[in-house]
């Protein structure tokens, strides 16, 4: 039952998002990257392990420092769409250099 919650949970977030994104994309985008899904995870997280503070601390860090890949990934995708590329080629961009940046990611936090 407390999967069935928290997916139940994620998924508003992600359609409230999208729906907010037909109207006003710029708030739309600024919901989808506040702290709201490292909060739910962080919660999840402490309710499942409410002694593992190293656990917390190990993910917060992982979170802070993800937030590089995904600078790059919106930049990425940004200045595609400015030079009016297809969308695919976009996305192929944009996440190939988010897994660079992700793979560094994990390279630097071992």
């Amino acid at each position: 039952m407390q999967f069935i919650a928290k997916l139940v949970i994620t998924l508003a977030v992600i359609l409230f998002c999208t729906y907010i994104g037909k109207r006003l994309p710029s708030l739309a985008g600024l919901i989808a990257t506040m702290p709201l899904t490292g909060l739910l995870v962080l919660v999840w997280l402490y309710t499942e392990n409410r002694e593992d503070y190293t656990l917390l601390t190990k993910y917060t860090a992982g979170a802070l420092w993800g937030i590089i890949p995904s600078i790059l990934f919106f930049t990425t995708a940004y200045l595609c769409f400015k030079k009016g590329l297809p969308f695919s080629v976009i996305m192929v961009a944009a996440f190939s250099v988010w897994i660079v940046g992700a793979f560094i990611h994990q390279w630097y936090l071992r």
